[in-house]
């Protein structure tokens, strides 16, 4: 290849690589430590190999100021960057074993907190009226929700939301898994936010999940005359030693609340709305007509 020919490839390579949604939330303390020792690391390993920054960025097909922006702790290197980096320097599995933490690093920190608190939890109780529930999310719908909102989200917080909703999926693969229920509107169930193929898309999405021995989808028809869940969306989150938090806007103004008297509050609420809505195994059959419709 000439050099004319190596640069165009490195530049676009940078340019491929270099995308939005991996730079790093400067409020984020944790995030910035965690992605300057990688960086660190990264530049030790590179400095005692001798190889030169422009040397290593040909190597791992990165361009030079990508390269001096993970180094520095400004940019969140990709998994396959840390893979390729590991191999190029020799550095025996330890670069590559930081996948793992730069990977929650991307997620934005209310993020990781709640996926922390789901990562606890032996049973969830969830109701939203405005949408689908993040956790049911298929990841095209989340995308057509999430680009729809108005100030406009940039590129790369979309790209990090979508990322971080996907990885909070890993609760339904726990092993003991928790019990989860689910109470969604007939509404957000017609209504095809982002065209009728992601619509459908999600709607399969939502079966498959269902299915699931440890997951409870209830729909609420939009024919009730009574409706438990008029003053907004509730969580409750139960943990194994007894504890519990939820969290609704008609209850402490949206905070989470402990109080044992407040989580009654959103337990009878939630029960009832349960009670007014479809059975799981009648949800399961609504869904299906709903999706032959579309």
């Amino acid at each position: 290849m000439s050099v004319n020919g190596e640069a165009v490839r490195v530049e676009a390579e940078a340019g491929r690589t270099d995308e939005p949604g991996w730079e790093v939330d400067p409020d984020d303390d944790w995030a910035l430590a965690v992605v300057a020792t990688v960086g660190r690391q990264l530049r030790l390993r590179r400095e005692a190999a001798g190889m030169r920054v422009g040397d290593f960025a040909v190597a791992v097909g990165y361009g030079d100021d990508l390269v001096y922006k993970i180094e520095s702790g400004k940019r969140i290197p990709r998994p396959e960057f840390l893979d390729t980096a590991d191999e190029v320097l020799s550095a025996g599995g330890l670069l590559a074993a930081m996948k793992e933490d730069v990977k929650k690093v991307r997620y934005p920190k209310k993020v990781r907190d709640l996926a922390q608190m789901e990562g606890r939890a032996v049973e969830l109780q969830l109701y939203d009226p405005l949408s689908i529930h993040g956790l049911l999310q298929h990841p095209e719908y989340a995308r057509a929700l999430l680009s729809m909102r108005r100030p406009a989200y940039s590129v790369g917080e979309v790209e990090q939301f979508i990322a971080a909703r996907v990885a909070r999926k890993a609760i339904f693969e726990r092993d003991p898994a928790p019990e989860l229920s689910f109470v969604l509107e007939e509404w957000t169930l017609r209504r095809p936010l982002g065209g009728r193929a992601v619509l459908r898309a999600q709607l399969e999405h939502l079966l498959e999940t269902g299915r699931l021995r440890n997951v409870e989808l209830q729909v609420m028809p939009m024919e009730r005359e009574e409706h438990a869940g008029v003053d907004g969306s509730i969580e409750v989150l139960k943990f194994d030693d007894g504890s519990a938090i939820g969290r609704s806007p008609a209850v402490a103004n949206g905070r989470p609340v402990y109080d044992l008297k407040q989580l009654r509050i959103l337990e009878l609420r939630y029960g009832i709305i349960r009670s007014q809505a479809l059975t799981p195994r009648e949800s399961m059959v609504f869904v299906e007509q709903l999706l032959g419709e579309t």
